[in-house]
């Protein structure tokens, strides 16, 4: 059976990605970071085919360690600090983490592995914040990137690294540049959660308002479990490379906001709504949208959830986790 080996396996892309392959025949590890990690008990409960091993991208001997304990043919590195509005706040620890750890993961790679002919594939998860503020739309796998948070440029730097490796080392290693994507199992941090989980309570009558910042910011969403099948697709390929991953669709953050609550039967959504400065970015990004013709040509892939489907998706997982809460 392959082994697979999966950073990041507590969020959203690290669960979806497990599931997906186990189902294709996997033993999959996963890293958790510290001791009686709150998420590691919850995600071994629901993932029981699952083998967690300790480890910490800003810790080099345990990604060694780590390695060696599931000597993995494949290793996804998803781990990150993924939220962008707290990479401001936390610059240096973000840039650590996101973007020095890819470095630490690729070197724990080539110990492991070896120097010469080294079996272990080797995914990145970059990003569609690294084109930030965009110089050509939509965005493919040449547009230059101007990221606009800490984030955005720790993502460039792992990006880079991991070509650099893959033409200085003849590593197989792999970046997929991917859109946002979405699902019920986001973390509540994040925009698109924040959306549908407000609309879910409000309609419950549980909360009264949704704060927000900017409406008009427009991004290129899909399904976090459609993606997933990307990563894996990339590194089935003869030859490692880069791939956008997109729906090549955008929509604003005010069509998501109107969608959630249409969904729960709202359709005068704007006397719930009120925006704070205090939400708003340094520096925003505006307008992100990908074109995934390579993908779509090289690899055969395809996003299969719109955008439509996927916010009823999220808000009707809402509705059920609130309603339980609230008996």
């Amino acid at each position: 059976m392959p082994r697979a080996f999966i950073t990041g396996i507590t969020g959203q892309d690290g669960f979806h990605l497990a599931e997906f392959l186990h189902g294709k025949g996997y033993d999959v590890y996963g890293m958790v970071k510290g001791q009686n990690n709150p998420r590691a008990a919850k995600l071994q409960e629901e993932l029981p085919f699952l083998e967690l091993v300790p480890g910490d991208l800003a810790d080099l001997p345990s990604l060694v360690a780590a390695l060696q304990i599931a000597q993995p043919d494949e290793v996804y590195n998803l781990g990150a600090i993924s939220f962008v509005a707290l990479s401001f706040s936390q610059a240096e620890l973000t840039a650590n983490i996101t973007g020095l750890g890819v470095l630490r993961m690729l070197e724990a790679i080539r110990m492991v592995g070896g120097t010469q002919n080294n079996p272990i594939r080797f995914y990145q998860a970059s990003s569609s914040e690294m084109f930030g503020k965009v110089r050509e739309t939509p965005q493919t796998e040449l547009t230059p990137f101007h990221p606009r948070s800490p984030y955005g440029c720790a993502k460039v730097f792992g990006h880079d690294i991991v070509v650099n490796y893959r033409e200085s080392y003849d590593l197989y290693a792999s970046s997929g540049i991917l859109f946002n994507h979405e699902g019920p199992r986001r973390g509540i941090e994040f925009v698109t959660r924040k959306v549908t989980n407000a609309a879910a309570r409000i309609s419950l009558g549980l909360q009264h308002e949704l704060v927000m910042g900017t409406l008009d910011a427009k991004r290129d969403w899909g399904y976090a479990g459609d993606y997933v099948k990307g990563m894996w697709m990339m590194l089935q390929q003869d030859e490692p490379d880069d791939y956008v991953l997109a729906t090549g669709e955008t929509h604003s953050v005010e069509e998501l906001v109107q969608l959630s609550f249409a969904a729960v039967g709202i359709d005068d959504w704007q006397k719930y709504v009120r925006q704070d400065p205090k939400f708003y970015r340094p520096a925003e990004v505006d307008l992100l949208i990908g074109d995934p013709s390579k993908a779509k040509e090289t690899l055969g892939w395809e996003p299969e959830v719109d955008f439509p489907t996927l916010i009823n998706m999220m808000v009707e997982n809402d509705l059920a986790i609130e309603a339980a809460k609230a008996k």
